[in-house]
């Protein structure tokens, strides 16, 4: 246990952890370890979404003018350069949200070495 955790840990200040006091540490941990968790998932099943969105989007185009509704298509194809772009900006903030995070955990993980 590190110095900084173990000032996290000791919650009355006093220099010493109880067993009160490590039993709470460690539900505290094991508590954000599951809402890491359960945001990662979130943020996969949102990106999954919105690629099936894009690969569906096409197919919407193509449905409304085999049904005849010339109208939508023409609106839903207008559309499309927006959607697109809206739906790369948010899988592309993902990967890249992703990416930073790994990258300074990394560089925290070398510099404590």
């Amino acid at each position: 246990m590190t110095a900084e955790e173990f000032k996290k840990a000791d919650l009355n200040g006093d220099g010493n952890i109880s067993q009160q006091e490590m039993e709470i540490y460690i539900e505290a941990k094991r508590r954000e370890m599951e809402d890491e968790d359960a945001k990662r998932d979130q943020q996969r099943k949102m990106v999954w979404f919105a690629l099936f969105g894009m690969l569906l989007y096409p197919l919407f185009v193509f449905g409304t003018e085999a049904l005849g509704f010339t109208n939508a298509s023409g609106v839903i194809g207008d559309m499309a350069p927006t959607y697109f772009m809206a739906v790369s900006v948010v899988v592309g903030a993902f990967f890249g949200a992703d990416a930073y995070v790994k990258g300074k955990k990394e560089k925290k993980d070398k510099d404590d070495d």
